[in-house]
């Protein structure tokens, strides 16, 4: 095991923890000055909910792979890489739509917090539960694209929760320092680099979920005769150990192992892998080429979050 595995988690989970801190910051902000400030143990305990609700799904996903695996033992070493292949399949479209989505509703974010806020507070006696699922919401929503990720990168054991803890504690100090002590960060840009850090560990995610399925359906192809055809790669071209992801484009594991420092640094944040097959690379290119050019186009329509802090 190696800490470069929590490197992931902790770069998703700060982004989106600090999304999920600036809806609260905001709601914060908003109820101090409708001198509702008595809801804020409602915001808290949204929060609480949030994180405990995240956890929840994530012990859920980490117990499906190995019941699943237990009911059918023999078909273990197909079902577990399999699971895993699906999961960062998941995980790729909500990251993806998540990060593209954010970056476009920035400049509304403010005015929709506002707008849901005041007609919670327009409900008299269920005000505080309007304030409850508003960042509830907010917070289970970004937790469970980090939940989903770490299900996707299961075989790593703890270490991505880890990520994910660190990720979270840092996210909160942000939130802290831009609301309540002041400090003045450049929140459009900490987003832009998170932004394109995500963007490159989701495409490393393309290429992990391509090589899970290529386990899967090589355990499968030894275990069936019948299966076998389903390896065609490997079956005509025997000296290339991949079953359905084409030829080896490149084997660096002589002079960049993805196992040792600086390669397994490459390989958690920017998807480098030392054995690489063309699938996976025409995958990878095409993921950041389509993927990354709707998102830098949605750059320029957004609006400074600081200027958005600021008003609050």
């Amino acid at each position: 095991m190696s800490i470069s595995a929590a490197l992931p988690t902790f770069v998703i989970t700060l982004r989106e923890g600090v999304e999920a801190a600036l809806v609260v910051g905001i709601v914060l902000a908003c109820l101090k000055k409708a001198q509702q400030s008595q809801l804020n143990s409602w915001v808290y305990a949204g929060v609480g909910a949030g994180i405990g609700a995240s956890a929840l799904v994530g012990l859920l996903f980490s117990w499906i792979i190995p019941v699943i695996s237990a009911a059918n033992p023999q078909y273990a070493p197909v079902v577990e890489p399999f699971l895993e292949g699906v999961f960062s399949i998941i995980a790729i479209i909500m990251l993806s739509w998540m990060l593209i989505w954010m970056t476009r509703q920035a400049k509304h974010l403010k005015t929709d917090i506002e707008g849901t806020l005041t007609n919670a507070l327009q409900q008299n006696q269920a005000a505080g539960w309007g304030v409850f699922s508003l960042i509830f919401i907010a917070v289970l929503r970004e937790g469970f694209e980090t939940v989903v990720f770490i299900a996707a990168n299961f075989q790593q054991g703890l270490f991505p929760a880890l990520g994910a803890i660190l990720g979270l504690v840092a996210a909160v100090t942000i939130g802290v320092m831009l609301f309540k002590w002041g400090v003045k960060i450049n929140i459009r840009r900490f987003f832009q680099i998170m932004g394109v850090l995500l963007l490159l560990i989701v495409a490393g995610l393309v290429v992990s979920a391509l090589k899970h399925f290529d386990t899967a359906v090589a355990a499968l192809a030894s275990m069936d005769r019948a299966s076998e055809s389903l390896c065609f790669y490997y079956e005509r071209f025997t000296r290339n150990p991949s079953c359905i992801l084409g030829p080896r484009v490149w084997d660096t594991s002589r002079i960049l192992p993805d196992d040792q420092f600086p390669g397994i640094i490459l390989k958690a944040l920017f998807g480098y892998r030392q054995d690489l097959f063309l699938v996976q690379a025409v995958a990878y290119v095409v993921f950041l080429v389509t993927i990354g050019s709707i998102y830098f186009r949605s750059l320029g329509g957004g609006v400074s979050s600081q200027k958005m802090i600021e008003k609050t």
